[in-house]
C-alpha cells in the first residue's frame, strides 16, 4: 500500500458543522458541549465546529442558527482536554473579523473552503489564518466537477497562501473511488504539503473512498459520527475507525469510546434516518449540490417535470452554488420538451 505516511493520519470530526445543516443549525451549547466531551475522550483529533456554511453562515438565506456560533466555539473550547476545535470559512460568507474571533476563543484551525476553480480568493484568508498562529487548511469544494488538471493549479494556489494542507473535498458525493485515487495521487505527486479529503455518502462510497484516498496517501481525513451531515452526511466516524483498525492503521482514536458517543450522544440527536433515500441518491449520482434539491423539488412541482431530470441535467451544466437561478430555467426547458415529444 502506498501510504506516503511522512504524517501520522489525523481526522477532523465534522458532526458539529456539516451535520448543523442536518438539524436546521439548531444545536443548543449542552449539546455541543455533550458531544464534544464525548469526542475529546475518544481521542478524536480535531472537532470542527461552525454554522453548516461556516463562520458567518447564520443569515436569512443560509438559515438562521439557534445559538450564536462564537458561543458553540467557545463553548467547545472549555470542554476539550486533547482535541483541538476547527472552524470551516467560506470567503464571501465569513469574513477576517469572524476568524480573528473564532482565534481570540481558541479555535486552533481553520479550513478556507472555495470552489474547485476559485482557489485565488482564499488567499488573505490563509495569510491571516497563518499571521494568527493557526493551522490554515485548503479546502476545495466540488473537486469532481473539475479536471485533474485544474484541481492541481487550484491546489498550488492555496499551497502558495502558506496553506499547510489541501483537501479534494467531494461535496455532491459523486467521486467513485479510481476517481478518488487519480486526484489525490496527482496532489500528492505536485505539492509539497499535506493531501486531505472529505466524503460525502450519497452513494454509499464515503468510507472506501477515504480507504483509497488514504493508501494515495492523504493524511487529513474528515469523518461525521453517525453520518450526521448534509445529503446523506459523511463517512461515518466510528465505522471508519473499525475499518482503520481492521487494517492495522492505529490513528490513535478509541473505537470503543467513539462508538458510545456515535449510540448515546449523537443518534438521539439526528432528527431523521440518514439512510440514503432517492433524494441524496440523486444529488451523488448527478453530481451537484445538496442544497440543489429542495429548489429542485419545488421547480418540479411547478412545471410538472421529475426533480431528478432537473438535477441530472443541472450536473451536465455543472452548475454551482450560487447558481440556482438555473433550476427554473432548467425546469422550464424539460417541460417543454415533454411537450414537444408528446
Amino acid at each position: 500500500m502506498n501510504r506516503h505516511m511522512d504524517k501520522p493520519i489525523k481526522l477532523t470530526e465534522v458532526c458539529l458543522r456539516d451535520g448543523s445543516h442536518a438539524v436546521a443549525h439548531q444545536f443548543t451549547e449542552n449539546q455541543v458541549r455533550d458531544v464534544v466531551r464525548g469526542l475529546d475522550g475518544a481521542g478524536v483529533h480535531y472537532i470542527e465546529v461552525s454554522h453548516g456554511d461556516g463562520l458567518g453562515g447564520s443569515t436569512v438565506q443560509y438559515g438562521k442558527s439557534l445559538i450564536d456560533e462564537m458561543k458553540l466555539i467557545e463553548a467547545a473550547v472549555d470542554e476539550c482536554k486533547n482535541s483541538k476545535v476547527a472552524v470551516l470559512l467560506i470567503p464571501g460568507i465569513g469574513t477576517m473579523n469572524e476568524l480573528k474571533q473564532a482565534h481570540e476563543l481558541g479555535a486552533q484551525l481553520v479550513r478556507v473552503a472555495t470552489h474547485a476553480t476559485e482557489a485565488d480568493v482564499s488567499a488573505q484568508h490563509i495569510h491571516k489564518a497563518r499571521e494568527l498562529g493557526m493551522e490554515a487548511l485548503g479546502f476545495l469544494m466540488m473537486s469532481h466537477s473539475v479536471s485533474v488538471k485544474t484541481l492541481i493549479e487550484q491546489a498550488k494556489l492555496m499551497e502558495s497562501y502558506g496553506a499547510e494542507a489541501v483537501y479534494v473535498t467531494d461535496s455532491a458525493g459523486a467521486l467513485l473511488p479510481n476517481e478518488v485515487r487519480e486526484r489525490i495521487k496527482a496532489l500528492r505527486q505536485s505539492l509539497q504539503i499535506e493531501v486531505g479529503f472529505h466524503a460525502h455518502n450519497n452513494l454509499s462510497l464515503a468510507v472506501a473512498n477515504t480507504i483509497t484516498a488514504i493508501e494515495e496517501g492523504a493524511t487529513r481525513i474528515d469523518g461525521s459520527v453517525r453520518c450526521l451531515g448534509a445529503g446523506a452526511g459523511n463517512t461515518q466516524t466510528e465505522v471508519l475507525a473499525a475499518v482503520l483498525d481492521r487494517m492495522g492503521i492505529d490513528i490513535g482514536i478509541d473505537l470503543y469510546k467513539l462508538m458510545d458517543v456515535a449510540e448515546d450522544i449523537v443518534g438521539p440527536l439526528i432528527p431523521g434516518s440518514q439512510e440514503i433515500r432517492k433524494g441524496s441518491l440523486v444529488l451523488g449520482y448527478a453530481g451537484v449540490y445538496s442544497s440543489f434539491l429542495l429548489h429542485a423539488e419545488r421547480a418540479g412541482k411547478r412545471f410538472s417535470v421529475d426533480p431528478r431530470d432537473i438535477l441530472v441535467e443541472l450536473g451536465k451544466l455543472k452548475a454551482v452554488g450560487g447558481q440556482e437561478d438555473m433550476i427554473l430555467d432548467v425546469a422550464a426547458e424539460l417541460a417543454k420538451n415533454d411537450k414537444v415529444r408528446a
